[in-house]
């Protein structure tokens, strides 16, 4: 495995960077057009290893998929659904979304994905399907789900406290199955609400009515629902390590077509950035972040917007003053245990950051170049390149691991370093 050595900068940026496709929202539009009546067409879907992953496994069961010559607008045609084999990858939307879905297909499907994957908690989502009169085999991957072409539905309970994505599968099949579907989380602290809340509007707009009865309660009648067009937003939590360079670096970033409202968690990233010290501004669909490469510490909840914990995390170990990153138990069962990462690699480069029950604590000490390990996740490839834009040496151990989400990451990271006054 090759290094990528992080580019420092020493003058103060002056970058627009586009960024494509919301990963989350994408995957979400492609599992309702392929449940869908009608055909349905997708502008500005993200391409990605994800994304990727997730069109190969509709075509898998049946559906018809075809991208147009621009390489982001995608057409999907429903078929009656089939049983088939499904890579999941390291994607939790595909291993947690298509299971609910694999359980209407005329057939065995069977799941497998990257080892790593197969620490990633799923017994959640295959149990619930067990209650729902579902047969599977297995409890991680690999698993078997043995679709009959039918599912009777009704109401479950479930503990997902470990990932929102639990009850979004389910949400997004739910009307599908004869008698709808209810579900109700009975477990600790629900983490990402606001992935939940997109998928609900999501629904919404193919004509699928969610009632949520109780906070933690979701229900959904039995209906079908046709095709449409989806336009997909940016991926905000992708823009997010853009937006910190500004901070980090000092200088500004720009990033265009950012929704004045949105269900996407990475929007937080804003004002995040304005209590480390940011100016941050929108106007007409530009967001722009100028910094100082000054940045104080924050204490801040991320139960909801976990995704963010590395791009905050990396931002943390740069400021003047101490930070607490709370609520995010959920990330030890993300694409690694992402608590133990940052702080095994924060530290490795000098700095001093423990792990708490619940989340981080990072008092801000010098730090120095070095190794810096991905673990195979995207978001600690990009905390690395983060760091590494203040301090010269880091060298990140697989940043091609960033194509799970942002492919070209490298590139586009060098191009915006480039616009630094100092030339970098």
């Amino acid at each position: 495995m090759s290094f990528w050595d992080a580019p420092a900068v020493r003058g103060p940026l002056d970058a627009v960077v586009v960024v494509p496709g919301s990963k989350s929202i994408t995957n979400r539009a492609l599992v309702l057009a392929a449940l869908a009546r009608t055909p349905s067409r997708i502008f500005g879907a993200l391409r990605s290893r994800d994304t990727d992953l997730m069109l190969d496994a509709l075509r898998q069961l049946g559906a018809g998929v075809e991208i147009g010559d621009d390489g982001t607008t995608v057409d999907v045609a429903p078929a009656p659904l089939r049983g088939g084999s499904v890579d999941v990858g390291l994607a939790g939307t595909v291993m947690r979304f298509l299971p609910p879905v694999a359980a209407l297909a005329e057939g065995p499907v069977r799941f497998d994905g990257d080892e790593q994957a197969r620490a990633r908690p799923l017994g959640t989502i295959l149990n619930a399907l067990r209650d729902l009169g579902v047969t599977v085999d297995g409890d991680g991957l690999p698993f078997t789900v043995r679709g009959a072409g039918a599912v009777r539905g009704g109401e479950v309970a479930i503990d997902a406290s470990a990932s929102s994505q639990f009850v979004s599968g389910l949400l997004l099949s739910g009307a599908r199955y004869d008698e709808g579907l209810a579900v109700r989380h009975v477990g600790g602290p629900l983490p990402s609400a606001p992935h939940i809340d997109m998928t609900v509007e999501m629904l919404a707009a193919s004509g699928v009515r969610v009632e949520q009865p109780e906070r933690h309660m979701w229900r959904i009648p039995p209906a079908s629902f046709s095709g449409r067009e989806w336009h997909v937003e940016p991926d905000l939590s992708n823009a997010g390590p853009f937006l910190a360079a500004a901070a980090v670096a000092g200088g500004q970033v720009r990033v265009p077509s950012w929704p004045q409202s949105t269900t996407q968690a990475g929007d937080q990233i804003r004002h995040i950035l304005a209590s480390m010290g940011a100016t941050v501004r929108w106007e007409d669909g530009w967001l722009t972040v100028n910094g100082s490469g000054e940045l104080t510490g924050i204490d801040i909840d991320l139960g909801e917007i976990g995704e963010l914990t590395p791009t905050v995390a990396a931002l943390a170990a740069l400021a003047s003053s101490p930070s607490s990153l709370r609520g995010i138990t959920h990330l030890r069962g993300h694409e690694t245990d992402r608590l133990a990462a940052l702080s095994s690699q924060i530290n490795a480069l000098g700095g001093h950051c423990v792990e708490l029950d619940d989340g981080l604590s990072i008092t801000p000490k010098a730090l120095r170049g070095g190794p810096w390990k991905a673990f195979a996740d995207h978001r600690m490839a990009t905390a690395g390149a983060i760091i590494g834009l203040k301090i010269p040496g880091v060298r990140v151990d697989d940043v091609d691991c960033t194509s799970k989400t942002l492919p070209g990451f490298a590139d586009l990271w060098a191009q915006m370093c480039a616009t630094a006054s100092d030339g970098a």
